[in-house]
């Protein structure tokens, strides 16, 4: 049976290329394809795909944090992180997140497939770049004197905390969220109380070294 693959990226080019070149493998079939991580959590929902393949700076809701919850919502279904950005923090998150592999975008697409066929049987899938700065118990061994943000604060908070480091309002986080303004405040506070910083300026530095935000080009 073909393995039913979920492509996620924001990039139109990207998608539709990786989607032709996907559905080429005989032993594979793309399912769908999001522009972003909540549209992907509501396409594993509909679609029911074995490999999901996840872009990791993405607006909206990074691939980190839709990793996470694809995969306490649906943890028969595996992860493979393909990313530009080959850095221990983005690896970190993604592994961390559940991830079961990472591979960087100028890997040949013979390492894409094959990683996705490992990710589907449950063996780990990491380009050589990371396998170098990543081993199997880095996540385990993270300081807890620096607590990151997936210790320190809830999945709705990340989701906020990315929002507002994407510079959207608050007003604009509530509507995108379904939530009221006073409910993103109390969210905003209780974020810069636990990471206890004051401003927003900090917020986004913090959200960008944290990896839920890419920095700006």
């Amino acid at each position: 049976m073909a393995i039913r693959v979920l492509l996620v990226d924001d990039l139109t080019i990207t998608r539709e290329g990786l989607a032709a070149l996907v559905d080429r493998e005989e032993d594979m079939d793309v399912v769908g394809t999001a522009d972003d991580g909540r549209h992907a959590v509501d396409l594993v929902k509909q679609l029911k795909p074995d490999v999901v393949v996840m872009d990791v700076a993405m607006p909206g809701l990074n691939g980190i944090e839709a990793t996470r919850q694809i995969r306490e919502a649906h943890p028969h279904v595996q992860i493979l992180a393909l990313s530009m950005h080959a850095s221990r923090q983005y690896a970190a998150g993604m592994l961390g997140a559940g991830a079961m592999g990472y591979l960087v975008k100028h890997s040949a697409f013979e390492e894409l497939a094959q990683g996705i066929r490992d990710v589907h049987a449950g063996k780990r899938a990491l380009s050589a770049e990371i396998a170098d700065i990543v081993v199997d118990d880095y996540v385990a061994r993270l300081p807890d004197s620096d607590p990151s943000a997936f210790s320190a604060l809830s999945d709705r908070e990340r989701e906020v905390l990315q929002l507002v480091a994407e510079g959207l309002t608050t007003k604009e986080i509530a509507l995108n969220l379904g939530v009221s303004n006073k409910t993103i405040q109390t969210h905003r506070q209780r974020i810069m109380d636990k990471l206890q910083l004051r401003s927003i300026a900090e917020l986004t530095k913090y959200a960008v070294r944290e990896g839920l935000t890419p920095p700006e080009p």
